[in-house]
């Protein structure tokens, strides 16, 4: 199926040469005035000079082209895409937190008051490099265990 592209990244940068089956929408040049008009509604400067104007000119429509590309893509059945992350049945799979998964914290639960409310029995952590580190090592000043942030008022 995907042997051969039917498609070309180049083919969405600069418009194909004009055809008679072209949409009147995607060949319709844009004018100085327009242009003007989209840059005084983006609070953008004005070109400087007809060469600047020409380029800003070529590089709307060649935009403009992209977006219409996009437009066309028939997405009838697909599903919106919820995240930018791997949707595939084995990495839902793989992600599902179970009831399997939680049952070693659950069992380290007790259980407090007439209603017997769960809560979490707390651990001595075992590793002991976590309380070496010395907090204010780094500082540029200190005072005893206390950062010194000096402030000045405005």
């Amino acid at each position: 199926m995907l042997s051969k592209p039917t498609w070309s990244v180049r083919s969405l940068r600069h418009p194909p040469p004009a055809t008679t089956a072209a949409t009147p929408a995607a060949t319709e040049k844009i004018t100085s005035s327009q242009l003007h008009h989209l840059l005084r509604l983006a609070a953008l400067p004005l070109p400087q000079t007809p060469s600047e104007e020409n380029t800003m000119i070529s590089t709307l429509q060649d935009q403009l082209h992209f977006v219409r590309a996009v437009q066309r893509v028939d997405t009838t059945g697909v599903e919106p895409l919820r995240a930018i992350q791997d949707e595939t049945e084995e990495a839902r799979r793989e992600n599902t937190i179970t009831l399997a998964d939680m049952q070693g914290l659950l069992d380290a639960e007790e259980h407090i008051g007439h209603y017997q409310r769960p809560r979490r029995v707390r651990t001595r952590i075992e590793d002991e490099s976590s309380e070496k580190w010395d907090v204010v090592g780094t500082a540029g000043r200190k005072a005893g265990k206390y950062f010194v942030v000096e402030s000045r008022k405005t």
